[in-house]
C-alpha cells in the first residue's frame, strides 16, 4: 500500500475526531469544512514525521487542536458562538430531556476559551489524564488543576443558566 493511500486510511479511521473538533471551533458548516481541510493538509504535511511514539489518535488530536486554534488567533469570526445541533445526531432522541441538558452543555463549552474547549473535549472523549498532557503539551497536574476549575465553571454557568430560563432574568 502507498503512503498516499495509508494516509487516507487513517484520516477515514480517524474522521470522527476531527470532526469533533471542527464542530467545536467552527462557527457554521463553511468554517466547518475549511478547518477540516486545513487539518487534514497539517496531518499530511506532519505524516512522513510521525513516528509511531504516540497513538495515532493522540497525534491527531494534538495537530487538529493546534490547527483549530491557529486558525482561530487568525480569523476571530471563527471563535463567535455558533449553533450545536450537530450534537443530537449523536443522542438517543428517544429522550428529550437528555437532548436538552446535551445542547445546553454544548452551549456552554461554547463560551470556554480555546485551551479548556479542547480540554473538556477530551475529558468528554475518555482520554486519560497523560494523553491529555501529550496531546496539549501540558503537565498532568496542569490537566487535573485546569479539568476541576472548568468543571466548576461549566457547572455554574449550567446553573445560571437554569435560573435564566427559569425566572426569565438573572
Amino acid at each position: 500500500m502507498q503512503q498516499q493511500d495509508r494516509f487516507i486510511q487513517l484520516i477515514k479511521e480517524h474522521e470522527g475526531v476531527i470532526f469533533k473538533i471542527t464542530s467545536i471551533y467552527a462557527r457554521n458548516a463553511m468554517d466547518q469544512k475549511d478547518l477540516y481541510q486545513e487539518i487534514v493538509a497539517q496531518l499530511w504535511t506532519a505524516y512522513d514525521k510521525f513516528r509511531g511514539e504516540a497513538k495515532v489518535s493522540t497525534w491527531i488530536y494534538r495537530i487538529a487542536l493546534n490547527t483549530a486554534i491557529t486558525m482561530l488567533r487568525k480569523d476571530k469570526k471563527l471563535a463567535k458562538t455558533k449553533e450545536i445541533d450537530w450534537v443530537l445526531q449523536y443522542t438517543d432522541r428517544k429522550d428529550p430531556v437528555q437532548e436538552e441538558r446535551i445542547r445546553q452543555l454544548y452551549q456552554q463549552i461554547e463560551q470556554l476559551n480555546d485551551l479548556e474547549k479542547g480540554i473538556i473535549l477530551l475529558f468528554l472523549e475518555d482520554r486519560s489524564y497523560e494523553e491529555m498532557a501529550s496531546i496539549t503539551g501540558l503537565t498532568v497536574t496542569n490537566i487535573a488543576t485546569r479539568l476541576s476549575r472548568i468543571r466548576k465553571k461549566l457547572k455554574a454557568q449550567m446553573l445560571n443558566q437554569s435560573k435564566v430560563d427559569r425566572y426569565g432574568t438573572r
